[in-house]
């Protein structure tokens, strides 16, 4: 954009993107939904899509299409991947009816208008939270199920399900899985953001319930990593019985933190490393000071195999969150089969056994929340790899 200042409708809205990209973690095929699970070799699809087809159930598919920058680009791309879910199955019931949010509440509330008035018994969608508050009570007021792709939990519950990745959630897979290892004693450097407060409240929630014990603790921001590095040094080397480090640290902060620590003496040879769904991005494994450290994430091999077939069907590489969309829908069609009235129930859309989709085992909760069956990655160099694998069903689960 040049020198030219960002409007602030639009700032919020990348701020927003950002907030729903950095709680995606990144797979079983979607045998559950009784898909193919975003897998083949591609496919054609029909000229302009495939939405308003002649399905006799009509799901609706609020997304900010004709919001501005990049959101649109965003939109675009989960509306696509809802479309190739659509698509991969044979004759499906469903009817997929796309309506613009603008990306504003005001516009959402519209389009949710438009869509009870059109006759949908399920809404896929709005993206933002202030989205969801104002096409919520629309959806509500008809007695019409939403799934949203929000991160804000504030707006689930009362017919809401948020089917995105939401933070701290997948702490206590991690907390689990190291305290299986034999990990007791753990030392806590969290960053001084929103994100920051989530995943350490989640962390020593899991760390008490499991018996464990967290007696070091240091939080930073962008200017004081150093300080709260030597803070987490000295504590271990006065002789402090550390087993493990948990960092919920990002992209943007883990190539500053890892030389850090490493400089420091903090080591992956003194301490096990542990970090959430923050690590799972593709060059993690450059961090070299993080080699052997653990993560919770989805299996990789499910969304790999959705991006190749995205790649091959409409061209190019789909954000992270574009996996929602095909879940939503293929969860949509799964359910089609039932008789009208209940095939969107309550009861159905939280079954205890879920649904499998492109990020492995998901399920949604009566809270409005949604649950995750996760495997653990191990950091090596160039990337990562699984070691403890995702659980084929919420009875082995302990995601959360």
């Amino acid at each position: 954009m040049g020198t030219k200042a960002i409007p602030s409708t639009l700032r919020h809205h990348l701020s927003a993107i950002k907030l729903v990209l950095a709680t995606m973690l990144t797979a079983v095929l979607l045998t559950a939904c009784g898909a193919p699970g975003g897998g083949g070799d591609g496919v054609n699809m029909p000229a302009g899509g495939i939405t308003g087809s002649a399905g006799a159930v009509k799901v609706a598919l609020l997304l900010p299409i004709g919001a501005p920058g990049s959101t649109a680009s965003v939109a675009k791309s989960i509306k696509q991947a809802a479309e190739l879910a659509l698509f991969d199955f044979d004759n499906p019931n469903v009817s997929l009816v796309p309506k613009d949010t603008k990306g504003t509440p005001e516009g959402a509330r519209l389009a949710a208008q438009s869509a009870v008035q059109e006759g949908a018994e399920l809404i896929i969608g709005p993206l933002f939270a202030q989205e969801v508050r104002a096409a919520s009570g629309v959806a509500r007021h008809a007695g019409i199920p939403m799934i949203a792709f929000s991160s804000d939990e504030k707006v689930a519950g009362r017919g809401v399900y948020l089917l995105s990745f939401l933070a701290g959630r997948d702490v206590p897979r991690i907390v689990s899985f190291a305290m299986s290892r034999g990990k007791r004693n753990f030392a806590v450097l969290v960053p001084q953001t929103a994100y920051g407060r989530i995943a350490e409240a989640a962390f020593a929630k899991a760390v008490a319930s499991g018996g464990g014990d967290a007696p070091v603790r240091a939080s930073f921001s962008g200017s004081n990593m150093s300080g709260a590095v030597q803070q987490i040094a000295t504590a271990i080397k006065s002789g402090q019985q550390i087993d493990a480090l948990f960092l919920p640290a990002d992209r943007n902060e883990l190539p500053t933190l890892a030389p850090l620590l490493a400089n420091a003496g903090v080591t992956g040879a003194r301490v096990q490393f542990i970090g959430t769904g923050q690590w799972d991005y593709p060059n993690v494994g450059n961090e070299r000071a993080l080699d052997g450290g653990w993560y919770p994430a989805p299996d990789p091999s499910g969304w790999n195999k959705f991006a190749q077939n995205y790649a091959k069907t409409f061209g190019g590489t789909p954000p992270r969150i574009a996996s929602l969309g095909y879940d939503a829908v293929s969860l949509a069609v799964s359910l089609s089969q039932n008789a009208p009235g209940e095939r969107y129930s309550y009861a159905q859309l939280t079954r205890p056994s879920g649904f499998a989709g492109v990020d492995g085992l998901f399920r949604l909760l009566p809270d409005g929340t949604s649950e995750r069956g996760l495997a653990i990655l191990e950091v090596e160099q160039g990337g990562s790899r699984v070691i403890d694998a995702a659980p084929r069903s919420f009875t082995t689960a302990s995601s959360y």
